[in-house]
């Protein structure tokens, strides 16, 4: 349906005359910053922008967009933008009064202009052809929706335009009359966007393709060659790459972060818009990930300029243990220029401690020692309900929570290879930490910096979630965090100590946390409202539309990669194949079936033989993924014809 805003008066300032059909969506009625930019850059070079929600919108979206669009019409969200393209093409009848040389049909998933508008439409008017599109998929064979045939070349319809002649003739009138809804994405994509330029070249149509993407070498060049095309300064970048499985990014070496490198070192885009729209709905794993969301920080300050970062930071310190006093504020040091030592502590005689030693030091300002009324929930409560005040006021820019970690449960190797983690990786030493805070200062989307995932002695790999996931879940709602949780490993303050800026956090401190609400002593080693809210902060920041950032230091990066290397190694050691992908899928199913090692319908429980194993697996395969069972058939028949011999007795 319409909304009530009136048509816009026409600008006249393009020598070509153009109208933009743009596609949108957003499960939440959003309209996000980088939206708001895509449209201001595209009116530069349209005259009308007629802009179609597939779904209702905000009050604050329909308002931001009034003056930048000449119409918003909220449509259901059904045949995705295939038909809010046709619904726009019937508005104006297919040009029938020629009014325009081009016609162009958007849609919100990509970003941009990473590079100029006028970059584009210029060299595109010097072009002759009938319409043409900034980048193209190629031809495939076996199509691979399908499994059979061939994927013809098509242009990528989030950005398609069409010209006066072919916009008229009764060719496309009739194209179109043919589109109906799509229940699925992939019937959408097949019913419309791989037929189209087939379609229209067939009939004689000329298209053109803004980059040349034959010359990239892979399928899909605005994917897989998202940085080359960066390169060429394609004026869009794919959303997706931010969210996508990582397993299509790891097969396909689809580099991102190069992406990201050449727009911070050639684009005068503003790059947060990109981190508060993705923050909104990427799973945070599967966002640090593809966008490698981790910085190895050497000692060496990197910034070259003499000035100190123009911070206002605290060191902000459960300090149970005073005998590690000393060993806190030589981290402390660490930090350039001034800072206000924040601690919470157990007793008066301790706070005395504390306070005499903290002054002492040289780069401290100023020193607040609070004591706890009770030890319950330990380094969490203290600084959710202690410090609440000093971190609801705009007192800091940035802060870095400390305990005094000793984990005397464990072994004194694990319990010190923990603190080591957790301290190394944030205030490592003053070049390190100038880094840190030389990060947070030049990036302003990042919310939280914490060690990358202890894994070296400890299980969390998969399975970081342990029996917190639930008590997570139920704080999430609580807090009405509108975030996705990751299903196996959070992005998680494990150990409780991390970066922050207090406006990422905010929600926590809002929260009017009790003392009761955190467990009593002896405190649970697992399944804790403090577990599971060292697991939560990251979220809470995301909610917020920060990012969280993994810091990690040189020394203990080549430790912890080396391991995690040897790790995955093995494991891939025990399996048929070394394509990553395929060992997912085997583990997948073997999960799914309960991790069934034995002959469940033998009363015996007799172990399955290699053949026996390798025939339910294939069964398996066929039953949950028909769409690969190809290339999945050639690697069983492969593994039949090395298995042992049937009369060797192997199983």
């Amino acid at each position: 349906m319409s909304s009530n805003n009136e048509e816009r008066p026409i600008p006249m300032e393009s020598i070509m005359r153009r109208l933009c059909i743009f596609s949108f969506y957003d499960a939440d009625g959003v309209v996000d910053d980088y939206v708001i930019h895509f449209l201001k850059e595209m009116g530069r070079h349209v005259e009308r922008i007629l802009f179609y929600s597939n779904g209702p919108l905000t009050r604050q979206a329909e308002v931001a967009l009034h003056d930048l669009v000449h119409k918003v019409i909220l449509r259901p969200n059904v045949g995705f933008d295939v038909l809010a393209y046709k619904e726009g093409l019937e508005y104006i009848d297919f040009n029938k009064e020629r009014l325009y040389d081009e016609v162009l049909m958007v849609n919100h998933t990509c970003y941009g202009p990473i590079f100029p508008f006028e970059e584009l439409f210029s060299a595109m008017s010097q072009r002759r052809c009938d319409f043409w599109g900034v980048t193209a998929h190629m031809e495939m064979t076996p199509n691979p929706f399908t499994g059979t045939g061939t994927l013809p070349y098509h242009l990528n319809s989030n950005f398609i335009v069409v010209r006066k002649d072919m916009l008229c003739s009764q060719s496309f009138r009739n194209y179109w009359g043919k589109i109906s809804g799509s229940l699925t994405y992939e019937t959408a994509v097949q019913s419309h966007e791989t037929v189209f330029t087939q379609h229209f070249t067939k009939l004689g149509y000329v298209c053109e393709c803004y980059l040349d993407c034959a010359r990239y070498g892979s399928h899909y060049p605005a994917f897989i060659d998202i940085d080359e095309t960066m390169v060429d300064r394609s004026p869009l970048l794919k959303r997706r790459a931010f969210f996508h499985d990582p397993r299509f990014l790891e097969h396909y070496c689809v580099d991102l972060p190069r992406a990201l490198d050449i727009i911070e070192q050639t684009s005068d885009y503003d790059r947060s818009m990109i981190w508060q729209n993705i923050t909104r709905s990427a799973e945070l794993r599967t966002l640090n990930t593809n966008a490698a969301l981790t910085s190895v920080l050497p000692d060496v300050r990197l910034k070259q300029d003499a000035s100190q970062p123009s911070l206002r930071v605290a060191l902000c310190v459960h300090m149970f243990y005073t005998d590690m006093l000393e060993e806190i504020l030589a981290l402390g040091d660490t930090v350039p220029g001034k800072y206000d030592f924040v601690a919470t502590t157990a007793s008066e005689d301790s706070k005395l401690i504390i306070e005499a030693a903290a002054r002492q030091r040289s780069n401290v300002a100023n020193v607040i020692v609070r004591v706890v009324e009770q030890n319950r929930g330990r380094d969490m409560s203290s600084l959710l309900i202690t410090c609440r005040d000093l971190f609801l006021e705009d007192h800091y820019d940035l802060v870095c929570r400390l305990h005094t970690k000793k984990t005397p449960h464990l072994a004194s190797s694990r319990a010190g290879g923990f603190k080591r983690h957790m301290f190394e990786n944030l205030l490592n030493s003053k070049g390190y930490t100038a880094n840190v805070l030389d990060m947070f200062q030049d990036k302003p989307w990042i919310g939280v910096a914490v060690p990358p995932i202890i894994h070296i002695s400890y299980g969390t790999l998969g399975h970081a979630w342990y029996a917190n996931k639930g008590r997570a879940e139920e704080l999430a709602r609580q807090l009405k965090l509108n975030v996705r949780l990751d299903p196996d490993t959070p992005v998680g303050a494990f150990g409780g100590m991390y970066w922050f800026r207090p406006k990422a956090l905010r929600k926590l401190f809002l929260h009017s946390w009790k003392w009761t609400d955190f467990d009593p002593e002896p405190y649970p080693l697992d399944g804790s409202l403090g577990h599971a809210l060292e697991r939560l902060i990251t979220y809470v920041a995301q909610d917020a539309r920060y990012t969280t950032q993994q810091i990690i230091s040189s020394h203990l990066a080549g430790v912890n990669y080396t391991m995690l290397e040897y790790k995955l190694q093995r494991l891939s050691a025990a399996m048929p194949s070394g394509d990553f992908n395929y060992q997912t899928h085997i583990l997948d199913e073997w999960k799914r079936t309960g991790y069934r090692a034995t002959d469940m319908s033998d009363s015996a429980r007799q172990p399955l033989s290699f053949h026996q194993a390798v025939g339910e697996l294939s069964l398996a395969i066929k039953r949950s993924l028909a769409h690969r069972a190809p290339r999945l058939t050639r690697v069983l028949q492969l593994l039949k014809r090395t298995a042992p011999s049937k009369s060797s007795g192997a199983q």
